[in-house]
């Protein structure tokens, strides 16, 4: 959960965000797609999505350090399994969880090879 008496406001990814995706990133190039959380108008989480024809492909989830283990990047995956829902993907996959994969199976997804999906009721 947020900080306690916060909500977080989830909203797709809008070509205007990309300088301060940047500077939240530290990269020199934001996504085109996914999805950004802020909490009190600041950026605290980006996940960079793929649309594939079968599935919604998660390329990336950054959560603001001070901010990991508060279940932002579980309010996060929950908001993409509902986009994934309304564009009628039946499952989530990420490819390349890096030193992610304890986070996946705990929000659900289960491994299948080198990748991980979870599948969208």
């Amino acid at each position: 959960m947020p900080p306690r008496g916060l909500r977080l406001f989830v909203r797709p990814i809008d070509p205007a965000d990309s300088e301060p995706l940047r500077a939240f990133l530290g990269s020199d190039s934001a996504p085109a797609c996914g999805l950004l959380g802020k909490l009190l108008g600041e950026i605290v989480a980006v996940v960079s999505l793929d649309i594939a024809p079968d599935a919604l492909r998660v390329d990336d989830i950054v959560v603001a350090p001070r901010l990991r283990r508060k279940w932002i990047g579980r309010a996060m995956m929950r908001e993409v399994e509902q986009l994934a829902a309304k564009m009628d993907r039946d499952r989530v996959v990420v490819d390349d969880a890096r030193d992610a994969t304890e986070f996946f199976r705990r929000v659900g997804f289960e491994s299948e090879g080198e990748r991980w999906v979870r599948v969208v009721s």
